[in-house]
């Protein structure tokens, strides 16, 4: 059986952070968590449906007393830039007043998105608010936010794998890579 998934040569996926790296840099974030939190329960909310894997590989890490929830946003539709809107496709299930909760999101790019949720789960007065993105593009940012928890700073690339998609393919890859479309001969 093959360690990796076959697809179409229509793209050239070039590893950007390997499965080791991702491994070791998601250890070191839990490690900051749970020393910032020290003993405090926390929900962690993911943004659908990129974060997902993220979420799990975080959660297994910072050992400490939390519970999931997830929101479904849309801002990209299938392409590889952002609409700029926000939709909220899917909202908490479970109140969050007065509970520490941590965004885990892929990707902080633009910011819109993040800002956007922000702004939502302030209206329901969590004690606090902090984010946890697995990769940061400040290069594109266009709203003032930052993350708490960094997993790795990148270039102005369109990744995929780990979660993350282009036009929902890609998401089962281990390890993150950059996409580059193949030049037609």
């Amino acid at each position: 059986m093959p360690d990796q998934p076959e697809f179409p040569a229509t793209e050239n996926l070039r590893v950007l952070f390997s499965r080791q790296q991702i491994h070791a840099r998601v250890q070191q974030m839990g490690r900051q968590i749970r020393e910032d939190l020290r003993g405090e329960s926390v929900v962690l909310v993911g943004v659908l449906k990129g974060a997902a894997i993220f979420l799990a590989d975080l959660a297994r890490a910072i050992d400490v007393d939390c519970t999931f929830d997830f929101v479904a946003v849309s801002s990209y539709k299938s392409g590889t830039n952002s609409s700029g809107a926000v939709q909220l496709i899917k909202d908490l299930a479970e109140p969050i007043e007065g509970r520490h909760i941590i965004v885990v999101e892929d990707i902080l790019d633009t910011g819109i998105t993040l800002s956007f949720l922000q702004s939502h789960f302030e209206r329901h007065k969590p004690r606090s608010i902090r984010i946890a993105a697995l990769l940061d593009k400040p290069s594109r940012r266009l709203q003032p936010i930052q993350a708490h928890y960094i997993g790795f700073s990148i270039p102005n690339e369109f990744v995929i794998g780990y979660g993350m998609d282009f036009a929902e393919r890609y998401r089962n890859l281990p390890d993150i890579r950059i996409l580059e479309p193949i030049p037609p001969k």
